[in-house]
């Protein structure tokens, strides 16, 4: 799996989490495009149809990553979103997960449970 090519498009607004998220696919063949706002994320989603996965953290500025979901899910209904959380809350999840998302992530990011749920949603394809 870790040699497997996969775009993903990761949103994620705080400089050092972006940092950590990249430096977790350092040693894979994964090609990571970044955007630092929900509008980014989303332009880059319709620009890029490589993307395969986005990670999307859900507070960002500009537009925030609940919005960003919906309006990429509406242009493509298939990628798979991650949200991105600093909550762990059950219920953060549990609205994370109806409002669209397709999996939610708590930060710090576990490697394992990422790369597990990038190699579920790989699979689909």
């Amino acid at each position: 799996m870790k040699n497997k090519e996969i775009t993903i498009l990761v949103a994620e607004d705080e400089e050092y989490n972006l940092m950590y998220i990249t430096e977790l696919f350092s040693t894979t063949n994964f090609k990571i495009i970044e955007a630092n706002n929900g509008k980014k994320a989303l332009e880059l989603a319709q620009i890029n149809p490589e993307i395969q996965l986005v990670l999307m953290d859900i507070k960002m500025p500009v537009m925030d990553g609940n919005e960003a979901m919906r309006k990429i899910k509406k242009l493509r209904p298939n990628l798979p979103i991650i949200a991105l959380s600093a909550f762990a809350m059950e219920s953060d999840k549990e609205k994370a997960l109806k409002l669209g998302f397709d999996a939610y992530l708590t930060k710090p990011l576990d490697r394992k449970l990422l790369f597990q749920l990038i190699d579920n949603f790989s699979k689909k394809e």
